[in-house]
């Protein structure tokens, strides 16, 4: 599980399926940063990992302190799925 902090609105939403360097993610969960108040550019503050993970997301047996963070932007992120 990581965290990934994505530039720009690629057009996925919470359970949509990414690809990032030729490993598929799950977005667990997802934060818009920069609406208002923001950088020109939206961030979305993703938790993703594989669908393995997603029993540990769910009873949060994890610390979100500790993720490795992995920043980039939209256009490096192939959007697999939306939505779940």
């Amino acid at each position: 599980m990581k965290r990934l902090i994505i530039t720009g609105d690629p057009g996925v939403r919470r359970d949509g399926i990414v690809e990032v360097d030729g490993e598929e993610l799950t977005l667990f969960q997802i934060n818009r940063n920069g609406e208002w108040h923001g950088p020109e550019e939206v961030q979305l503050w993703c938790v993703a990992g594989s669908e393995d993970e997603r029993e540990a997301y769910d009873k949060r047996e994890y610390i979100p302190h500790f993720l490795d963070v992995e920043r980039l932007d939209a256009g490096d992120v192939t959007v697999v799925q939306k939505a779940g």
